[in-house]
């Protein structure tokens, strides 16, 4: 399983990482620190394939050069891309951000402030949902 990560905190992409391996999640992970870096890693698989297309993005909204938002609907308004699962990581519980990534297309919204057993919980379910 291939897994991007689109995070810019560092703290909050151990804490994914270490979620992987709490629940035996044998997953390559890679890794992107703003949203411009994730679209290029994408754009550039889509194009000849060296970087291999993930099975899972878990994307945060709040994001350093291109917002998560612009970054979801880039992603599935393309042929290449619409089909791998986004899901929104975020620490935004706004209403507005929930139904934006629902409208786009995002398979689970999973906010940051829920506690780390039930951030774990879901976390662990959707990368089980994506290896299938």
């Amino acid at each position: 399983m291939k897994i991007l990560i689109v995070e810019d905190n560092p703290a909050h992409f151990r804490i994914l990482q270490y979620v992987f391996q709490k629940n035996q999640i044998n997953a390559n992970v890679f890794h992107a620190k703003d949203g411009q870096e994730a679209l290029n890693m994408l754009m550039e698989e889509s194009k000849n394939h060296s970087v291999p297309k993930p099975n899972l993005i878990l994307l945060d909204l709040n994001l350093p050069k291109r917002d998560g938002r612009e970054v979801l609907k880039i992603i599935k308004e393309d042929n290449n891309l619409k089909d791998i699962p986004v899901v929104i990581v975020s620490t935004s519980d706004r209403d507005e951000d929930i139904t934006y990534a629902k409208n786009y297309g995002a398979v689970a919204y999973i906010s940051k402030s829920i506690g780390f057993e039930n951030f774990n919980q879901q976390l662990s379910q959707i990368t089980k949902y994506a290896k299938l």
